[in-house]
């Protein structure tokens, strides 16, 4: 199985630059025709989220409602798939940020809660609890 980098899904997803979005379609085309999948890393998932709202003007909504269509994506397979679908309910309800819900999700995975925060934001998540 072979790997994606947060560029390639970008590229794919907001379609701005014509040659390398041709070569990502081809990709993913080839991938799906030979029945394999690819794979998306945590990190790719925490860098997506971040370049799509900081460098495109993604609303949170948006960016939930992309994730969402990735994660159901029969195309892709992502390292720690559930935690990452429990990390988007925690940041359609929450304020804090979705690297936050990353976390969260991750620990309350390995059966580690609470996960510590300073931020006040984090701590009004589900398992997460502030440190003061």
């Amino acid at each position: 199985m072979a790997a994606l980098d947060t560029n390639v899904l970008v590229r794919y997803l907001v379609r701005d630059d014509a040659t390398q979005l041709a070569s990502a379609k081809r990709l993913i085309r080839a991938c799906v025709q030979e029945g394999r999948t690819l794979y998306i890393p945590v990190s790719v998932s925490l860098e997506l989220e971040w370049v799509l709202r900081s460098n495109f003007g993604f609303g949170k909504e948006e960016v939930v409602q992309t994730l969402s269509r990735l994660l159901s994506s029969a195309e892709l397979t992502f390292e720690s798939e559930d935690a990452l679908e429990h990390a988007l309910l925690l940041y359609r309800k929450a304020s804090a940020d979705y690297s936050d819900c990353v976390h969260a999700a991750l620990a309350a995975r390995a059966g580690e809660q609470p996960l510590w925060t300073f931020d006040k934001a984090a701590s009004k998540v589900d398992g997460v609890s502030l440190l003061t």
